[in-house]
């Protein structure tokens, strides 16, 4: 009975090589279809039109921007900017909103001014208008904002005057002494400036007079200022300009 199981399972155990091994076909339903040519087509105009919308986008404001900055320029372009002003030497800190002024006063005494840009405005009546009532109609006073830090000495105590500057007058608003080092983080800055007696109020109005700190100052800064915004603008029109010319290249 032996004899006959082990040929038996030879035969079972060795493949003929005349066997074949059949490989299943997958239906064709379920295959990627194949992209029709005329959807690959309407995909290649929807992205030249895209392409072309944005180019003319970026060309129409190429143009505005153009004509914008040759507009400026032919209107009133901007002067180069005084580098003083009386004993002051002036900073410009071009691409910033603000300019610097420093000097030195007597033996000891170093001087430095930070003033904005253009940072506010009031309305105020017209020449012979009658105010808001009358037909002179409205005007506006633009504002910046100073400050002033006058030190006596390395390492010494800080007088800081915070003021504002109107077109032809400079306004004191707060005044304390701060510390070069270990400044608190919210020091007392004393009362308001109008809540002081009159009298201290006129001196510290002289004090700053005497240091150049007047109405010649507040003139000349709106006017530095008028030409500061028109330059910066045009600064900013052309790194604008510049970027949009780049990305469309």
């Amino acid at each position: 009975m032996a004899r006959l199981i082990r040929p038996l399972r030879s035969s079972i155990s060795r493949p003929s090589s005349s066997s074949k091994i059949l490989i299943p076909q997958l239906p064709s339903s379920l295959l990627a279809p194949e992209i029709p040519v005329s959807f690959k087509n309407a995909l290649l105009v929807r992205t030249y039109i895209s392409e072309m919308r944005k180019s003319a986008f970026e060309g129409n404001m190429l143009r505005l921007l153009r004509n914008e900055i040759q507009y400026e320029l032919d209107r009133s372009p901007p002067n180069e900017p005084a580098s003083e002003f009386n004993s002051f030497t002036v900073d410009n800190r071009s691409g910033e909103q603000w300019i610097s002024m420093k000097k030195k006063f007597g033996h000891n005494e170093d001087i430095k001014i930070e003033a904005t840009m253009f940072d506010g405005s009031v309305p105020v009546s017209k020449p012979g208008g009658t105010g808001s009532g009358g037909g002179g109609g409205q005007d506006v006073q633009l504002h910046i904002s100073m400050i002033v830090d006058i030190s006596k000495g390395k390492g010494g105590k800080t007088l800081e005057i915070m003021c504002s500057v109107w077109p032809d007058t400079i306004e004191i608003n707060k005044l304390f002494v701060r510390k070069p080092e270990n400044m608190l983080a919210q020091p007392y800055t004393g009362p308001e400036f109008k809540e002081l007696d009159d009298e201290l109020q006129d001196s510290l109005y002289e004090f700053l007079e005497a240091r150049g700190i007047g109405d010649d100052l507040a003139i000349f800064l709106h006017s530095y200022m008028k030409n500061k915004d028109k330059t910066e603008f045009m600064k900013w029109m052309g790194t604008v300009k510049s970027y949009i010319e780049k990305k469309s290249s």
